[in-house]
């Protein structure tokens, strides 16, 4: 009989469902693990709901820290932070065959094994579009004086660029809003960013922007046109270049 906990679809909820089945103990084929709203019920499965708990987090952090090496924490991690409906098993199937090589630190190596590759390329579509949102992301001045960003990643990529913008902008206050995952990045004038779950802004105070915004909007749009060459525009060279689904949020592409 396979056990399969059932866990919520948040970093702490997948970090506590491995906790709970690593706890028991058992193979990698009597084991799984399944996000709330993806179950898909298997035949002789036994289905335990797993609480996500602070303490059960922090213990599995600390336990692949130790044993598998911060190389494999990052991978781990940002694989968590993916939309694959597929990566707490992935990660619990990795850490467990951890157990069966002489240096667990090594397992990221082991790209062999299905559920190492499964962790290894979902951490590198995470990256790979968090480096894209750090070029093409655009902040707008609002009428306060605040810089805002909207952004849709089809990952949880927020927690990626945030430093990197903290790092650039850090005399002024800004926001990023993800609207796929309705999770922003605050960031106020000479102190650290923090995340904001669950909380939309204020759709009204978004939408005004300062006079100043409104003219380098204009300015940069005109400067956009007047540097093309219509006898050389590429629209399949430039697709592929930036995606249609990235440029919803552009000054550049916003009529």
């Amino acid at each position: 009989m396979k056990k399969i906990f059932v866990c919520e679809n948040t970093v702490e909820g997948i970090y506590s469902g491995i906790y709970d089945a690593w706890k028991t103990k058992m193979n990698r084929e009597e084991l799984g693990i399944v996000l709330k709203g993806n179950i898909e019920q298997e035949l002789f499965c036994e289905y335990e709901e797993s609480e996500a708990k602070y303490y059960k987090s922090i213990a599995i952090e600390r336990m692949i820290l130790k044993h598998l090496g911060v190389d494999a924490y990052k991978k781990i991690y940002h694989a968590i932070l993916s939309q694959d409906a597929g990566r707490g098993d992935a990660i619990l199937g990795m850490m467990i065959e951890a157990r069966h090589i002489s240096d667990s630190r090594k397992i990221s190596d082991q790209l062999g094994n299905r559920d190492v590759y499964k962790v290894f390329e979902l951490s590198r579509r995470v990256l790979n579009e968090a480096h894209f949102f750090k070029e093409i992301l655009r902040f707008k001045e609002l009428s306060g004086g605040v810089l805002f960003a909207k952004i849709e990643p089809e990952n949880q990529i927020l927690v990626c660029i945030a430093d990197h913008f903290a790092n650039r902008l850090p005399l002024e206050n800004w926001l990023i809003y993800d609207s796929v995952h309705c999770t922003t990045v605050v960031h106020q004038k000479n102190k650290k960013w923090f995340l904001v779950v669950d909380e939309t802004p204020d759709y009204v105070k978004t939408k005004t922007c300062s006079k100043k915004e409104k003219q380098m909007e204009n300015l940069w749009k005109e400067t956009c046109k007047s540097i093309s060459i219509q006898e050389r525009e590429n629209y399949k060279l430039q697709r592929k270049h930036l995606p249609l689904k990235y440029r919803k949020n552009m000054i550049e592409f916003i009529e």
